[in-house]
């Protein structure tokens, strides 16, 4: 049966086209039950069971199946994942709708069609004779697939009414509106609430039902303002009164944080809970600018500790920001105020229940491990065994009478403390794919025992004969590169980097490229490795591994004595490396003037060009910052740590670094040239000069001057900057320029004028990424590119689509970013594990000064702590902040920026949410002071009203809670002393 509809358009230059839709409708369809005689269906199509039908519930005595409406599965897919949920009919109506809304609810409902035993049977009604219905005159989109929804259960109703068979077709569905007229046609219908209450064992599906709006307890106030409505927004932002842009929290103080407006340099501040308006980091908003006068600057103040401030703790007050904020020294810039949500950007978030919550009560708070989400109201009934581990919340709703978010409990992850749980919380709260590799990922895979054949090598140039060697850190598997170096006939020199030829492998299109597309790169945590691509590949068929045949991608030189390239060439080679190396056995081998064998005299030469390559590139205005980096030994058995230093940078890690970018750059001119439009690259924005205030404040107050001008300017200034009195010095100077620079991102030629392709921190032109394809998915798709330029594979459609691949770098970016935090969060799970039970003194250098904390860096191990500014109430000591210098006196003991200090480091873990690094400050001494973060005092008056409103935290909390607590025990709670 055919049905048909035809449209006319009229173009601009008044042609009238005409548009026919076809739309097939059939009768043969089955109804995907077992007993059913009418349907003709294949054994495999029938999976809905009369027998042992669905959960037992309460309400429903006979057999039955379910049917649910688009929202039931958007809103309750972690109810639908839990295995008691069976015998349920997907229409096609629905899950058109939830492809369209949500891929990540899409692809967990097809996991579980997939899954036979949850038997999910999905109808094709939209293409059904009895089923398919035509959308009315007027009917709104939502209506006519809600009415789908109904007639397709009508449908089953009428269809399985023979032989006596009594199934019950349950309609689920959260519309007020469906369920009335479901029910005026006689469908049994029910909320997702009442069916998962009626269930036996309820009580795990009932905390995690997800409730967008619930009744609270008690009907307080507005707490927050209206948001306006999509319709507002719109008209708002299309006259320019309103501002669209992606809201930032502040990891430092929990009431401000930015909206990033496109075509804005800078982002809009927005600071108090009011203006704040229940944006969550992360959210797609609305922002008014405030008129000049309600401008604002960020505090100077950290609050980042629960105990002692908490987002949903202080009384709404924008005269304590104010007071804060009036001071000459600091600059007011543009504020602006959050009006309404254009889109959501929640997801599942990691934490633990609020400690000392009353086990008997049904609502708790929920307190997530990320500082920059607020805290969040559950249900659940098993308080008493979750509040001992780290549990996962999504968030539903957050109405404007409620101080905290809504949300609901989607599973436990494991017991507090515990470093694997610790490890799959830091994973999940950065968003890093880490699951297994699919059956199809891995059916991709290369077939062993893998060899070369002689078509390889008659397709490739052999290389094989040369003495190639890789450099890498110990331990290291995924080796992706190698080099080598031989002296030519006329005094020149043949370099090679040899990069693992991965592409090989991973063809375009396949559901191993989209696995390695979608993670983007590999994560690299303390005491484990999340691979981008299977384990065959990156620890073995890819990895260039000592003695051992492998294909390769290679880029070689013509270089004279003096480093400069005459001649560059690009080949697939195979290659055999003769050693994987070490940076220190390299540098060993470089030193030891007794070795002379091929491999001693490849690197030495290496070492010799690359000092050269090195002081053109800062000649030419590269920079060369700094950033303290961490090297754990491991326990090989328990993997925890037993040893922690700083990392120890040799000349074989420069002499690598500076072949690597020479071929980066030389690729990158490659592809540019022959795919001006859809070359990937790399590239570095300019810092805008604001970002450079504290590095030249802090140069300033020690009598040096920093320009900032040009890269070039920057990079002689940070040279010229040196202390002998301090050695360290012009370390920490680095470290905070580093602080300054924008993030380097990947991007389409074709997306960006020429001037922008420029990467400020190598002062290069153009850049790209093509040396460590193992470990990173843009690597792959240059490698592609220049495969196609040197004739040595063909292209396809999506390598030359700007517009997709603009979209693959988006997704590079941000998992880029998300493993750098991911590294950082297990560096700071193993410091932590490291310095469990120990106390010991460290020498250490202020980097900043805040008004209430000095911000110190400990360069025995390469890491940063907070020192707060606090003393016993009962002592006299007092600090004085001087914002025109960024100081902090005592006394006659002043603290600046740069200054030596020694600490006394142990590990607090008072906050089992948040344990941290305690530092006790040891020289210089100051009598009666010790480090106590209830008890801060300081001398400027506006901290001090900051303070003592934080410190009714408790008491609100109390008050808030005490309702619920004697409606639901009947018990009064004691006032608590702050």
């Amino acid at each position: 049966m055919l049905t048909t509809k035809i449209f006319f358009r009229k173009t601009k230059g008044g042609n009238i086209f005409k548009t026919v839709r076809e739309h097939y409708l059939r009768d043969d369809i089955c109804c995907g039950f077992k007993i059913c005689k009418k349907c003709k269906g294949r054994p495999q199509d029938t999976i809905l069971d009369e027998e042992d039908a669905g959960a037992k519930s309460s309400s429903i005595p006979i057999p039955y199946c379910l049917v649910l409406d688009t929202n039931i599965i958007l809103d309750q897919i972690d109810i639908l994942e839990e295995d008691v949920i069976t015998n349920v009919i997907i229409l096609q109506t629905v899950l058109e709708e939830i492809r369209h809304k949500s891929s990540t609810v899409y692809k967990k409902l097809k996991n579980i069609i997939a899954n036979a035993k949850r038997k999910f049977f999905m109808f094709i009604n939209e293409h059904h004779r009895e089923t398919y219905i035509e959308r009315k005159p007027g009917e709104k989109a939502n209506d006519r697939n809600d009415r789908a929804i109904r007639v397709a259960v009508q449908w089953y109703n009428n269809h399985l009414n023979f032989d006596n068979h009594n199934i019950k077709i349950l309609l689920l569905t959260d519309d007020v509106k469906n369920r009335t007229l479901a029910a005026e046609d006689g469908i049994f219908v029910a909320s997702m609430e009442d069916y998962v209450a009626s269930l036996e064992n309820a009580s795990l599906l009932l905390d995690k039902l997800c409730k967008r709006s619930y009744t609270l307890d008690s009907q307080g106030p507005d707490l927050f303002p209206c948001h306006l409505g999509p319709a507002e927004i719109h008209e708002g932002i299309s006259s320019g009164k309103l501002l669209q842009g992606t809201f930032l929290a502040s990891r430092e103080n929990f009431l401000e944080g930015n909206v990033n407006v496109e075509g804005r340099e800078k982002a809009l501040f927005v600071q108090g809970r009011t203006n704040l308006n229940r944006a969550v980091d992360g959210d797609i908003v609305a922002v008014e600018l405030l008129p000049d006068d309600h401008w604002s600057s960020p505090s100077e103040i950290v609050l980042q500790d629960e105990e002692v401030a908490d987002a949903d703790d202080i009384p709404e007050d924008e005269k304590i920001f104010a007071k804060q904020n009036i001071s000459k020294a600091r600059e007011k810039i543009p504020t602006g105020k959050i009006v309404g949500i254009i889109r959501r950007k929640w997801r599942q978030y990691c934490g633990i229940l609020q400690p000392g919550a009353i086990k008997d009560n049904v609502r708790h708070l929920f307190i997530p491990a990320e500082r920059k989400i607020p805290k969040i109201r559950i249900e659940t009934r098993q308080a008493e065994i979750l509040c001992k581990q780290r549990i996962i919340v999504a968030l539903d709703s957050w109405p404007r009478m409620s101080r905290y978010p809504l949300g609901h409990f989607v599973r436990a992850l494991g017991n507090i403390g515990d470093k694997e749980t610790e490890n799959e919380v830091l994973l999940l709260e950065h968003d890093v794919p880490h699951s297994h590799f699919s059956d199809a990922v891995l059916s991709f895979l290369p077939k062993l025992p893998w060899i070369i054949t002689e078509a390889d090598i008659a397709q490739r140039q052999d290389l094989r004969h040369l003495d190639i060697c890789s450099v890498d850190p110990p331990g290291c598997t995924d080796i992706d590169d190698a080099l080598h170096c031989r002296k030519l006939p006329n005094g020149n020199y043949d370099v090679g980097v040899h990069i693992a030829d991965v592409s090989h492998f991973i063809r375009p299109g396949t559901a191993l490229d989209k696995e390695a597309a979608l993670r983007a790169t590999t994560v690299y945590l303390v005491d484990k490795r999340i691979d981008m691509v299977p384990e065959l590949l990156s620890s073995n068929l890819c990895s260039l591994r000592g003695k051992e045949e492998r294909f390769a991608f290679s880029c070689m030189w013509e270089i004279d004595s003096h480093a400069n390239i005459i001649d560059t060439k690009f080949c697939k080679s195979i290659i055999c490396s003769r050693q994987a190396m070490t940076y220190e056995e390299a540098q060993l081998k470089i030193d030891d003037a007794a070795q002379h064998d091929a491999i001693a005299v490849s690197l030495r030469g290496l070492n010799k060009l690359a000092k050269k390559l090195k002081k053109k590139r800062i000649e030419n205005g590269a920079l060369t910052l700094a950033s303290p980096e961490i090297r754990f030994q491991v326990d090989s058995e328990t993997h925890d740590p037993i040893d922690v230093e700083a990392k120890k940078l040799r000349e074989t890690n420069s002499m690598v670094e500076e072949f690597m970018l020479l071929a980066n750059i030389s690729v990158a001119e490659k592809i540019l040239a022959e795919f001006p439009e859809c070359a990937m690259l790399r590239r570095h924005p300019e810092p805008p000069q604001s970002n450079f205030e504290p590095l030249i404040k802090a140069a300033r107050n020690q009598g040096f001057t920093i320009n900032t001008n040009t890269g070039k300017e920057l990079a002689q200034s940070l040279e010229e900057t040196r202390k002998e009195s301090n050695p360290y010095f012009n370390t920490m100077l680095r470290i905070l320029a580093t602080r300054c620079m924008m993030q380097a991102v990947y991007f389409i030629s074709g997306m960006h004028q020429p001037e922008e392709y420029t990467h400020y921190g190598l002062a290069c032109p153009i850049y790209t990424h093509f040396t460590s394809p193992i470990r990173r998915y843009a690597d792959i798709i240059v490698h592609r590119l220049l495969a196609v330029c040197i004739g040595a594979d063909a292209t396809y459609a999506e390598l030359l689509d700007k517009k997709k691949n603009n979209l693959l770098c988006n997704n590079l970016n941000y998992r880029n970013r998300m493993a750098q935090y991911a590294g950082r969060a297990s560096v700071a799970l193993h410091t932590h594990l490291f310095f469990r039970g120990k106390v010991q003194d460290e020498e250490g250098y202020i980097l900043f000064v805040r008004k209430n904390a000095l911000q110190v860096l400990i360069p025995k191990y390469g890491l940063e702590g907070t020192l707060y500014l606090n003393k016993p109430s009962a002592s006299s000591v007092t600090f004085t902040y001087n914002p025109e210098d960024q100081s902090q006196t005592c006394g006659d003991i002043v603290f600046r920026a740069f200054d030596p200090i020694v600490v006394q480091m142990s590990l607090d873990s008072s906050n089992v949410q948040h344990e941290k690094l305690f530092f006790k400050l040891v020289k210089p001494d100051i009598p009666d002071f010790s480090v106590r973060p209830l008890d801060a005092e300081v001398t400027d008056n506006s901290e001090k009203d900051t303070m003592k409103e934080i410190l009714k935290r408790k008491a609100e909390e109390h008050q808030e809670f005490g309702k619920i607590s004697k409606k639901k025990t009947g018990k009064k709670k004691k006032k608590k002393k702050n």
